[in-house]
């Protein structure tokens, strides 16, 4: 029998076995190392705030059910192919799928983890992946003065990203002063947003409040642009149009990773950005992301303690029994 974690209803989940199976041509069985928690999603899902006009539209890869539950979620799993092709037998892989100690899934949905990526790093590959589509977006340029609003997992990961481009000015910006070490490990400029520089040609906001969306709009310099990273679930923020925002001739848009980049999908897909995302993990600078740990049977009560801001981690890390004889160093 396998196990699956099922959000059963808003605000409620629990721990469901299905009977396994052994898989078929072109098949893998993957047993799970780690999985990982992508809290601004996951939360909404937990919460029952996902409309119900984009519901299909959020649809994880392997997701079974229907939002807003039961449905089992999730998209960040790694683990060992236990069954399959001879030339994936004991590889690592990252899969898109929910929290579950063992899976099948087509060959084509594995994507090996790099002999230099520990375990618990690549379970950050959905949010480094999404942070690499937040920049093919933003396309930053040399000598700009950038701002990053919000240091949760998807901005932090596309700080660490943006760190390696040859910037004039780029600010980590966050109400929690605790991100402040997170940035200072970086080498990165921490600020809270009433000290934030403005006249930025780009900010990024990754903060999910509309606090967050007006400051970053107030940071901006002259024909500046906001890429709006949060999702806001039903929640409706309030959006500061006036002011100097025509004056100014501001600019805000999507960003969203459930298609690539518009400037990159003529020649990356989906997988060439999910093998990026891998290959930047290589740099332990990475594991500042990884903030919180819980065993699998314990992710019913650890869901709820996420969505109420409890502890507020980076990303939470879902272990499974037995992961370790697997990890690599």
């Amino acid at each position: 029998m396998w196990t699956a974690y099922w959000t059963t209803s808003p605000g409620h989940g629990e721990l469901r076995t299905e009977r396994g199976r052994v898989p078929g041509p072109g098949e893998v069985l993957v047993r799970t190392l780690v999985s990982g928690v992508s809290r601004g999603t996951e939360t909404l899902v937990h919460t029952g705030a996902v409309p119900a006009e984009v519901a299909e539209l959020m649809r994880a890869p392997f997701q079974e059910g229907d939002l807003p539950g039961p449905v089992k979620y999730g998209y960040l799993s790694v683990g060992v192919v236990e069954d399959g092709p001879a030339h994936l037998i004991h590889q690592r892989v990252f899969v898109l799928h929910p929290h579950q100690d063992r899976y099948i899934v087509p060959v084509e949905a594995v994507t090996p983890v790099p002999a230099g990526v520990p375990t618990s790093r690549a379970v950050l590959a959905g949010a480094v992946e999404t942070a690499i589509n937040i920049l093919w977006e933003a396309a930053p340029r040399l000598g700009d003065r950038i701002a990053i609003i919000g240091a949760g997992m998807i901005g932090a990961a596309v700080a660490a990203l943006a760190r390696d481009f040859p910037l004039a000015r780029l600010q980590l910006i966050d109400v929690n002063p605790d991100r402040a070490r997170l940035a200072q490990h970086w080498g990165i400029e921490w600020r809270d947003p009433a000290t934030a520089e403005g006249d930025c040609d780009l900010v990024i906001h990754a903060s999910g409040s509309e606090a967050g969306l007006a400051r970053a709009l107030e940071l901006l310099g002259e024909q500046g642009e906001v890429v709006e990273a949060s999702w806001y679930g039903s929640t409706a923020p309030r959006v500061p149009l006036g002011g100097a925002f025509h004056a100014k001739r501001l600019s805000i848009r999507a960003s969203q990773v459930g298609v690539v980049a518009a400037a990159r999908r003529a020649r990356r897909t989906h997988a060439d950005r999910l093998a990026l995302a891998l290959d930047r993990l290589t740099d332990p600078a990475f594991d500042a992301l990884i903030t919180g740990t819980a065993p699998f049977d314990e992710l019913p009560e650890v869901m709820p303690r996420l969505a109420a801001g409890e502890g507020a981690p980076l990303c939470q890390v879902i272990t499974y029994p037995q992961s370790d004889q697997h990890r690599t160093a």
